[in-house]
């Protein structure tokens, strides 16, 4: 039905009954082990049996979601399901649920008494894949024994996946097929599986898509390049904007009307707005009023006080190295010191906020994240300074956090490494509640700059194709050596002026960036490459703000440029281009 929305709630029972035989513990152990697969998603897999579970999470979902589908379809269609395709659009986003390919195929041949061949086909127009990251994390692979272990029914749908693969590659002459094989090295991949057998796959942010098509995915491009393609992420307006900034919502239509809340490209006709003095002083007023919401709430939850006169310089998202936290912590020490020995004189007070979460297992986030809240003490408990800056990093972030911070942001902090963030979607909530982007040329920062205008936010660093140009002879010791600042911020990982407990978290840190480890390069990320330019932006963005009004057009003019960023436009692209409904 057009317009309905279809959401279950999925639980699991053991299949046995082992209390009708009084054996209890075993009944219990059992009930514990089928809870466990729906308690908590994503389980932390650094260990054997955290992989088992993961993996069972996803078929779990997967198979729940695609029986309770194909029951669908059989009560309203009958059991001839070649026509399964035109009744049903599956996307799989990234490749957690991608097991859902081999388990429908296992459905149309088992219960649909179907064909290899057919039901393949119907899989494929069925399905369409979209690739959020190219991080290797998303491109899962898992290993082959336990996978068959796990998943001993599925695992020969998948063999027979890999054996249409070999014949097509061997009908199209191509010798090294180790970069296409679905079943290879001892490893199921993932990716691989959901390219092959989807009609489509799509990037989600201009640059990225580039990125998959030339780098990260060349050779199955260059097999099937009609199946590649863009959609740019969206947020949607009515929670971001309409809901958890209603003051700025009823400037806006005060001026517009209210059909932005359903049509958001009639936002544009904010922009002549910006250029009047009294939208603009009105725009102060509403930001200043969220930032006095925010210190109440932050308050309440994290007994912190914030100066709501200063700048509100905000990196909120999921914490990791690409997404340059610890760029964003050391750029803070090097203001710090600057202050601290004369060499920055006007600094208009700023406070820094960060918001984030990292995968349990994720041994190197932790070392971050404490590295951060070290930084933290460091500046607000130092009254030489700490007037002008002050550090905070948020307890437990999450929607509701977020919906207090992104409002009351004057600075977006958007600083992956060119190349790596596939699209982002907190830049653009943050751009239609009026901040400005401090970001690298990287993911939708692209596509928002170039709506709102670079004049109007603060692009810097290298760009992929100056990467492209060094990544073999890129050194972090020479910088290191030969600019003092990067070497005292860097250094004050190890000579005790901040400390880690006696982890070992900071000299780690400091040695993934100088000497690199087992799995990557020396400064992977380019932290230090990144670092001076980043340093002058924001102080650049600094002394842009003491002219609060001029100020205050710029982030009117990100406002009246958001209008493509809703996901309105976003799954309307979909439906047009690849459910074709």
């Amino acid at each position: 039905m057009r317009g309905q929305v279809n959401l279950a709630v999925q639980d699991l029972l053991p299949i046995s009954h082992c209390c009708n035989e009084q054996e209890y513990n075993k009944s219990f152990q059992q009930r514990n082990d089928a809870e466990a697969i729906s308690a908590v998603l994503y389980p932390n897999d650094d260990t054997d049996s955290g992989k088992r579970l993961r993996l069972k999470q996803q078929y779990f979902f997967s198979s729940a979601s695609l029986q309770s589908i194909f029951a669908a379809y059989t009560q309203k269609y009958g059991e001839n399901y070649d026509k399964f395709a035109d009744a049903y659009a599956i996307q799989l986003n990234d490749t957690h649920p991608t097991v859902s390919i081999p388990e429908l195929l296992r459905l149309l041949m088992t219960q649909g008494h179907m064909q290899f061949e057919p039901a393949f086909q119907v899989v494929q127009k069925t399905f369409a894949y979209t690739n959020h990251t190219i991080m290797a994390e998303a491109l899962e692979k898992w290993n082959l024994a336990l996978f068959q272990s796990v998943l001993p029914e599925i695992y020969p749908y998948v063999v027979m996946l890999q054996n249409r693969l070999s014949n097509e590659l061997i009908q199209r002459k191509i010798t090294d097929t180790s970069r296409y094989n679905i079943i290879q090295d001892g490893m199921v991949h993932m990716a691989r599986m959901a390219i092959y057998s989807t009609h489509s796959t799509n990037g989600v942010a201009k640059i990225h898509t580039e990125i998959i098509k030339h780098r990260a995915l060349p050779e199955w491009y260059a097999l099937y390049p009609e199946r590649f393609n863009n959609k740019t992420n969206g947020v949607t307006q009515r929670r971001w904007l309409a809901l958890c900034n209603r003051e700025l919502a009823s400037f806006i239509t005060n001026r517009i009307g209210d059909g932005w809340i359903t049509d958001f490209s009639q936002l544009s006709r904010l922009k002549p707005y910006a250029e009047d003095p009294i939208s603009r002083k009105q725009f102060l007023q509403i930001k200043h009023t969220k930032k006095d919401q925010l210190a109440d709430y932050m308050y309440r939850k994290d007994n912190f006080g914030l100066n709501t006169n200063n700048i509100f310089d905000i990196q909120v998202k999921r914490l990791h190295e690409y997404k340059r936290q610890l760029l964003n912590a050391f750029s803070i020490l090097d203001i710090y010191f600057g202050l601290k020995d004369g060499r920055i004189q006007e600094f208009y007070p700023t406070t820094f906020i960060f918001g984030a979460k990292a995968a349990p297992g994720y041994y190197r986030a932790k070392g971050i994240i404490k590295f951060i809240h070290e930084v933290a003490n460091l500046v607000n408990y130092d009254h030489a300074v700490n007037r002008k800056m002050q550090v905070v990093f948020v307890s437990n972030y999450n929607v509701s956090y977020a919906e207090k911070l992104i409002p009351a942001a004057d600075i977006s902090e958007q600083i992956s490494t060119a190349g790596t963030e596939a699209s982002g979607t907190s830049n653009m909530k943050f751009m239609m509640n009026g901040a400005v982007t401090m970001g690298t040329y990287d993911g939708a920062n692209i596509e928002i700059v170039q709506n709102a205008g670079e004049s109007n936010n603060y692009i810097f660093g290298a760009r992929v194709e100056d990467l492209q140009k060094i990544e073999n002879s890129y050194d972090p010791q020479k910088l290191y050596m030969e600019k003092p600042r990067i070497k005292r911020v860097m250094d004050t990982l190890i000579d005790g002026t901040l400390t880690d407990g006696g982890t070992g978290w900071f000299r780690e840190l400091y040695d993934s960036i100088l000497k690199g480890a087992s799995w990557h390069k020396p400064d992977h990320y380019y932290l230090l490459l990144d670092f001076l330019p980043y340093c002058e932006a924001r102080l650049r963005a600094n002394r842009d703000y003491v002219n609060r009004d001029e100020f205050a057009k710029k982030c009117l003019l990100n406002i009246a440029a958001a209008g493509p960023f809703t996901s309105d436009r976003t799954v309307r692209q979909y439906a047009d281009e690849i459910w074709h409904i």
